[in-house]
């Protein structure tokens, strides 16, 4: 057994950050907490109001756009949080499986497939959750 262990995983983006809170339990089981799509001068903030509602061992960014800014900003705000910088790499992808497999798709959407369509609303926040996943997995 792994242990519990809660992360808070950050999608950045230039406008707007994925933001969620995933735990593994004692049974390697993972757990999204909480989602968000907050904007991207406020991902700080919403860090320490998450860390006040529920403690996190360590904050996750995608390494994508947007990264350096982010991780200066959690870093003068919570210097004592550490963080792990990932690859993102084909997270928009599968959170927009991921949205799929939450929001099942209706009328019309159904006969395209789903890699071909692009979901009504931002994924960031599955973006988030993916990354969470990665470093909850290894």
């Amino acid at each position: 057994m792994l242990g519990d262990k809660t992360v808070l995983a950050i999608d950045p983006g230039h406008s707007k950050c994925g933001v969620a809170l995933v735990r593994r339990d004692d049974m390697d089981v993972i757990h999204v907490l909480s989602r968000w799509i907050v904007p991207q001068e406020q991902v700080a903030e919403i860090a320490h109001e998450a860390h006040e509602d529920s403690t996190f061992s360590m904050i996750v960014v995608g390494s994508g756009t947007k990264s350096r800014a982010v991780v200066e900003a959690l870093r003068d705000a919570m210097p004592s949080i550490g963080i792990l910088v990932v690859d993102e790499r084909d997270t928009t992808m599968q959170a927009r499986e991921r949205y799929w497999e939450h929001n099942p798709r209706r009328g019309w959407r159904r006969i395209l497939p789903a890699t071909m369509q692009v979901p009504p609303q931002p994924v960031d926040d599955w973006a988030a959750v993916i990354l969470a996943e990665r470093v909850l997995n290894t």
